[in-house]
């Protein structure tokens, strides 16, 4: 117990006092989890609203892939990035292997499903007349598709959230591709596991309490954004 509070007191202390190395660590976490995020927000927000849609053959199997990608193991997405971009992949001579690119190219691979599946649920339950509706007031099909995206904003913003959250928590994927070195490609969540097993508990605490404090924010901004999207205008 003495052990926990103290590890804990320490914790703290490293984080107010913004200890060098938690701060480096932190902050390299975040750039990495937002590039991801930008990319998979761009590729997956249209990409679900499309598929909401626009009727095409074969769009079941698509959608069924796509939901697939949404319970992927991201160290499966972690594996193939790192067959691709080993010395012997088809990516090899870029060199990106164990880089921050490589990290930020496996955690698009797995955000992406998330973000077309949620944001395609989303559009699904706009009620389907108003593209309709828009579209006899003299809409163009991009107008009105545009308008139907903004109605289900509050889904689209779950779905960036969900995004957020798995990509940031993730260990497994980044571990493969980033090799967690020190003061390149080490993170939050390699750099917990890596403090555990050298027994600084006070740093792996520390690095724990941020990674918790950041999704609750997210979550927190989520909330907030849906109670004021949500407020009728």
């Amino acid at each position: 117990m003495n052990t926990f509070v103290e590890a804990l007191l320490e914790a703290l202390r490293l984080i107010l006092t913004l200890d060098p190395v938690v701060v480096e660590i932190a902050l390299r976490s975040l750039q990495v989890t937002a590039i991801a995020l930008v990319i998979s927000a761009v590729l997956g927000v249209p990409t679900g609203a499309w598929l909401a849609l626009t009727r095409f053959p074969g769009k079941r199997l698509f959608t069924a892939f796509i939901y697939t990608g949404m319970g992927m193991p991201p160290v499966v997405a972690g594996l193939a990035v790192y067959l691709l971009l080993s010395r012997t992949g088809p990516l090899g001579d870029l060199g990106w292997l164990f880089s921050l690119r490589a990290m930020v190219i496996a955690q698009v691979i797995i955000a992406t499903p998330l973000v077309v599946g949620v944001s395609m649920s989303a559009v699904l339950a706009v009620d389907p007349s108003l593209g309709q509706q828009l579209r006899a007031l003299g809409a163009t099909v991009f107008q009105s598709r545009l308008a139907v995206l903004a109605e289900a904003r509050v889904g689209v913003i779950v779905g960036l959230v969900a995004g957020f959250g798995s990509i940031i928590s993730e260990v497994g994927a980044v571990m493969l591709v980033g090799g967690n070195i020190d003061g390149r490609t080490r993170v939050l969540t390699t750099a917990i596991v890596l403090e555990t097993r050298k027994g600084n508990f006070d740093l792996a605490m520390a690095l724990g309490i941020i990674l918790l404090g950041l999704s609750f924010l997210a979550n927190l901004v989520m909330a907030l954004g849906q109670g004021r999207l949500s407020e009728p205008s």
